[in-house]
C-alpha cells in the first residue's frame, strides 16, 4: 500500500449524514464546534431541555478530534509538583481528581450511548528518555499517593520488558486508569448523542463574528456566519487548536501547535505483541515527545512534534520522514514496515499549558488541553454545559489565571513557533 497523506482514523468510522438546512432565527445556546468539547456540552445542554445549534466550519470532528492519538490520559500536562507550587495542594487536589474523573465520564458516555469506539482501560506509560526523568519519577508517584490518594506504578529498567519491546530508555511509570479509543469513532457517535437529543448541527458555517445584541428585551448575542445569522441568548466556544478570530480575546491566549501521526501496515500477532506488551497508551519523558500505541487492527501508531506549526501538506510530508526515523529508533524491529498513513492536527496550548474554562467577554469557554484533550474537553464541555444551565457545578479550571503572551506580543498569529520548538529542544539536551 503507498503511503496516504491521510488519516487513518477516518478510513475507520462513518459520520452522521447532515442536510444542508437553514439555520434557526432564535435559539437558547450557540456553541461554536463541533468537537469533543462542543458536542459534549451539546449533549449535556439538549437534555436539559435547551434549544442549542453547534456551528461547525467544517464537518464533525474535522479538527483534533478525529486527528489526535485516542489517547484517553489521566493528569495533566504540567507535573504535579510544579501544579502545587503555581495553584496550591488544595487546588492542585481538586485538579488532579477532575482529571481523574475525566476517563470516567468518557466511559460514561460510551457505555450510555453505546458508541462503539474500542474504548479500553488499557493504562498509559510514561516512559523515561534519561536517568533524571527516571529518578523524578519516584518523587511524582509519592507526591501523587500522599496527596491525591492515586496509585502510580513505577517500572525499573530491568522490568520494562514486561511493559515495551523497547531498550532505550531508563524506565517507566504507570497509570492502569487511562484508556484508548478510536477517536474519530468516538466523535462521530458524540456527534449523534447529541442529535438524538435534540442539538442541531449545522456543518460548514463558520462563524465570522459575535455582537451584543437585546432581544424582546433578552440580552443575547447575533452571530454572524458564513450562512446567515442566528441570535442566541448565551454562546459557548470549544474551538482549541483552531480558535479563530471570530473571537480575538480568546485567540490571543491560545498557541496553535501542529502535531503529526504516523501509522504502519497491520503487523503480525507476534511482532505487535513484542512492541507492546499489555496494549498501553505509551509517550516519552521529553518536551519535544514521541507518543505512540498499537490501533485495534494492530499497526503501530506514532506521532509527536514533528513541526511545531499547524498541518500543511509541506509540514505533513516532512513530517512523515522525522516521524519514521523516531519510530525506528525506539523501535529497530520496525524498520522495514511500510508507512500506511501520515497526517495531521493542530493542539492548543495556553500560555501556562493548563486547561481553562470559565467566561470571557460573556462568553463562556473551555479551551487550552495541551495534548489531553480526548477526555478534559469532553469532561469540559458537560461540566461547562452544567455551568450554563444554572448548576453549581465543581469546575478547578474556572476561574483560575489565564495569562496572555509577555507584553502583549502575540495577536493570534503563532510567529515565535520556530524558536518554541528549538527551545524545547535545547531543555530536551541539557535536562
Amino acid at each position: 500500500m503507498a503511503l496516504q497523506e491521510d488519516n487513518y482514523w477516518l478510513t475507520t468510522a462513518a459520520f452522521p449524514k447532515l442536510e444542508s438546512r437553514p439555520l434557526p432565527e432564535r435559539v437558547d445556546i450557540t456553541v461554536i464546534g463541533a468537537g469533543y468539547t462542543g458536542l459534549s456540552a451539546a449533549r449535556t445542554l439538549a437534555k436539559r431541555g435547551a434549544k442549542v445549534a453547534v456551528l461547525e466550519s467544517e464537518t464533525i470532528g474535522w479538527g483534533a478530534s478525529s486527528r489526535n492519538g485516542g489517547m484517553v490520559l489521566t493528569g495533566m500536562k504540567l507535573g504535579v509538583n510544579r501544579l502545587i507550587s503555581m495553584y496550591g495542594r488544595e487546588c492542585t487536589q481538586r485538579m488532579y481528581a477532575a482529571s481523574l474523573a475525566t476517563i470516567d465520564c468518557v466511559e460514561r458516555i460510551v457505555r450510555e450511548e453505546a458508541i462503539e469506539c474500542d474504548f479500553s482501560r488499557c493504562g498509559h506509560l510514561e516512559v523515561a528518555c534519561k536517568q533524571k526523568h527516571f529518578d523524578d519519577y519516584a518523587r511524582q508517584a509519592e507526591v501523587i499517593a500522599r496527596e491525591f490518594n492515586h496509585d502510580m506504578r513505577v517500572v525499573r529498567r530491568n522490568e520494562l520488558n514486561a511493559e515495551i519491546g523497547s531498550n532505550i530508555y531508563y524506565g517507566g511509570m504507570v497509570d492502569e486508569v487511562s484508556a484508548g479509543l478510536n477517536p474519530a469513532r468516538y466523535v462521530a457517535g458524540l456527534g449523534r448523542a447529541a442529535m438524538k437529543v435534540g442539538a442541531e448541527v449545522f456543518e460548514h458555517t463558520r462563524v465570522l463574528g459575535l455582537q451584543r445584541q437585546s432581544r424582546q428585551g433578552e440580552s443575547g448575542w447575533k452571530v454572524a456566519t458564513s450562512r446567515g445569522a442566528v441570535w442566541a441568548r448565551e454562546v459557548f466556544v470549544g474551538t482549541s487548536g483552531y480558535t479563530s478570530g471570530a473571537t480575538p480575546a480568546l485567540q490571543k491566549k491560545l498557541i496553535p501547535i501542529g502535531s503529526y501521526i504516523i501509522t504502519t501496515e497491520i503487523l503480525s500477532e507476534a511482532l505487535a505483541h513484542e512492541l507492546s506488551p499489555r496494549n498501553r497508551m505509551i509517550y516519552d519523558s521529553k518536551n519535544y515527545l514521541y507518543y505512540y500505541r498499537l490501533t485495534p487492527d494492530r499497526r503501530m501508531l506514532f506521532g509527536g512534534r514533528a513541526a511545531f506549526f499547524p498541518e500543511t501538506d509541506q509540514t505533513i510530508r516532512k513530517s512523515a520522514e522525522i516521524l519514521r526515523h523516531g519510530m525506528i529508533h525506539v523501535y529497530p524491529q520496525l524498520r522495514d514496515a511500510k508507512i500506511d498513513y501520515v497526517w495531521g492536527g493542530t493542539l492548543d496550548f495556553a500560555f501556562d499549558i493548563m486547561p481553562h474554562a470559565g467566561q470571557i467577554d460573556g462568553m463562556y469557554y473551555a479551551v487550552g488541553y495541551a495534548g489531553h484533550g480526548v477526555a478534559m474537553a469532553t469532561y469540559q464541555g458537560q461540566k461547562m454545559a452544567e455551568l450554563i444551565s444554572g448548576d453549581k457545578s465543581e469546575n478547578p479550571f474556572v476561574g483560575i489565571p489565564f495569562p496572555g503572551a509577555p507584553l502583549g506580543l502575540y495577536n493570534g498569529k503563532p510567529w515565535f513557533l520556530p524558536f518554541a520548538g528549538m527551545w524545547y529542544k535545547f531543555l530536551d539536551w541539557v535536562s
